[in-house]
């Protein structure tokens, strides 16, 4: 089971504080547990929303409109995606992460997709293309 972990922002990752020295040693000690462990697909830290953009879909039309975005608590600031057998196994180890945050945060699991969660609607056809597209990435 691949498991997406969100990390949240807060007030100082939106202002765009970078993490002190000990927090970077932290966390590299951390994603070395997890490469090492063989769960780790990939891991990431985000700029903050004044540098990104979102586009909002409505039937063809697409409006574009640029950070930084309101929400503090609804944001990201960053992510792991890993690999594991379950769901409790996904919140242990987030229990061992760092604090990746000066003030109180918030990490939120969440279970990503896989081809046999979508049943008979993704055809074999669908599914050898998906194949088709990961081989290529």
């Amino acid at each position: 089971m691949r498991f997406m972990i969100i990390v949240k922002a807060s007030p100082e990752s939106e202002a765009g504080k970078m993490p002190s020295e000990q927090l970077l040693t932290e966390m590299g000690k951390f994603n070395e547990e997890l490469v090492k462990a063989g769960v780790m697909l990939a891991g990431e830290g985000l700029h903050p929303s004044s540098r990104g953009a979102r586009v909002h879909f409505s039937g063809k039309q697409r409006t574009v409109v640029d950070g930084p975005f309101a929400d503090t608590k609804e944001l990201i600031a960053g992510f792991w995606l890993i690999q594991v057998k379950s769901k409790e196994e996904a919140i242990e180890w987030v229990k061992r992460c760092p604090n990746p945050m000066e003030s109180d945060s918030e990490i939120e699991i969440r279970q990503v997709f896989e081809a046999d969660d979508f049943g008979a609607e993704f055809t074999p056809e669908l599914r050898e293309q998906e194949e088709r597209l990961r081989a290529q990435m």
